[in-house]
């Protein structure tokens, strides 16, 4: 790939660029923001030809929409796109910024303009899941009567964290992180771009370079375009008169990865559910990755084992009873020991519990029983069951009758346990439970043998 491939400018809608040094202190990656659905990178899940939101942008039918996703997915950049094309005015507030006093002026303003001029006003709140209940509330008859186009926008899903009224009266659509491809061709674009971009500069870059800086961005297009700004900013021309980008340099620019993950959101619970769900399926190196996402995103390490410890119980259960076992002793390794060496016990009950047979006839079990309970009538403790170490016992017949299971052949004697018959615990084949299953599947019969038999 030579440099002018690799630096080309695609092709975008409007006027041709201005060769010309970009104005005021804005960084890079405010610069860059995309102008048109034809400079958009990513998204083509909800912005492919034929996909709905972009017919709707096309056919100006947009009305009020959410967009949720990671940071630097594109959710401000998509709502000014849609402000241009559909030629609507664009008004924007923070939730971390804006009271209620800002909201009614903007509302105020957008009633004025759609009675004197007729234009719709697209009001987008970035972080709209930091308004409290009650000014989320104010948006709403505005919503409702169409003075406003509402476009929020929010890392967290809205269906927790936005008012049910104003979940029911959008559309929502989530924002994925960008692939590593759509990373790469943002920065080649940048390069190239001597408009707004760093076009107007001599730089040489890297073809590693600019991939290294793809792929430890995570997916953030904000992030990669500020570490592509800081390689250019701060490394010196070389003899030749341009400023050389390698990979050393990318990697100084970026350093640590900064992984998604927040701690009361959806990057924190589907990673755990991920993590559950491989050590469930067997597959432990499935399970070490989400592990070590957790631990580098720095989660708190009782609540990995806590997971841990119910997934040795629910998932494998007694097809291997040592799991759980092990699983008690990483929590409380990891509670004596912290970080960052408790990533090594909690490692081994990972690795335990994904290699280990499974059977969730226990979780099955217990919760047929409490069903049982709930729904059906409450059977009456057997008199040969109930206690009799108290005065007067005897003479009410309890106790009576009872046989010591020890007394017997085997420590097992066949009598009933429960007034009727009920069959909750199915024990599998698997690993230690198979012979559990012989054992009880005797007893059983023995048992049903002996109800039977009785008058």
């Amino acid at each position: 790939m030579s440099l002018e491939d690799l630096f080309a400018a695609p092709p975008v809608a409007g006027p041709e660029p201005v060769t010309a040094r970009p104005a005021g202190p804005a960084p890079l990656a405010a610069r860059m923001r995309p102008r048109s659905l034809v400079e958009y990178a990513g998204q083509s899940h909800i912005l492919a030809p034929g996909q709905l939101l972009r017919r709707a942008i096309e056919s100006d039918r947009i009305q009020s929409l959410i967009f949720y996703g990671p940071p630097g997915t594109g959710k401000t950049s998509l709502a000014q796109i849609i402000a241009r094309q559909t030629k609507n005015k664009f008004e924007r507030l923070s939730g971390v910024e804006s009271n209620v006093a800002d909201m009614r002026r903007v509302l105020s303003g957008a009633v004025n303009r759609l009675e004197n001029s007729g234009q719709s006003t697209l009001l987008f709140i970035d972080e709209i899941h930091r308004f409290n209940k009650s000014q989320q509330d104010v948006l709403l008859p505005d919503v409702e009567s169409g003075v406003i186009r509402l476009i929020g926008a929010t890392t967290h899903n809205p269906f927790f964290f936005v008012n049910s009224p104003l979940v029911s009266r959008s559309q929502i659509f989530e924002l994925r992180p960008l692939t590593e491809e759509d990373l790469f061709l943002l920065l080649t674009r940048a390069l190239a771009d001597a408009e707004r971009g760093l076009g107007h500069m001599k730089i040489r870059a890297d073809e590693a370079a600019l991939r290294h800086l793809a792929t430890i961005s995570d997916g953030d297009a904000r992030k990669a375009l500020n570490a592509l700004e800081i390689s250019a900013l701060t490394t010196e021309p070389s003899a030749d008169g341009f400023i050389h980008i390698d990979l050393a340099v990318a990697e100084q620019s970026i350093q640590r990865k900064a992984i998604v993950y927040d701690g009361d959101g959806d990057a924190h619970y589907d990673t755990i559910s991920a993590f559950i769900k491989s050590m469930r399926g067997s597959d432990p190196d499935a399970a070490l990755y989400w592990l070590a996402k957790m631990i580098h995103a720095g989660e708190d390490p009782r609540f990995i084992t806590r997971r841990i410890v119910i997934c040795a119980a629910e998932d494998v259960g007694l097809a291997d009873p040592m799991a759980l076992v092990l699983a008690n002793s990483a929590h409380q390794a990891a509670e004596f020991i912290g970080w960052p060496e408790a990533r090594i016990p909690i490692a081994e009950a990972t690795i335990y519990i994904a290699t280990a047979n499974k059977s969730n006839s226990a979780y099955v079990a217990i919760d047929a029983a409490l069903e049982d309970v709930r729904s059906g009538r409450t059977l009456a403790v057997p008199e040969h069951l109930r206690d009799k170490h108290y005065a007067g016992a005897e003479r009410l017949g309890h106790g009576a009758g009872y046989q010591y299971a020890h007394d017997h052949p085997g420590h097992f004697v066949a009598q009933d346990h429960l007034g009727a018959a009920r069959r909750y615990y199915e024990p599998t084949d698997q690993g230690s439970e198979k012979k559990i299953k012989e054992r009880v599947e005797r007893w059983r019969t023995e048992i049903a043998k002996a109800r039977t038999a009785q008058p």
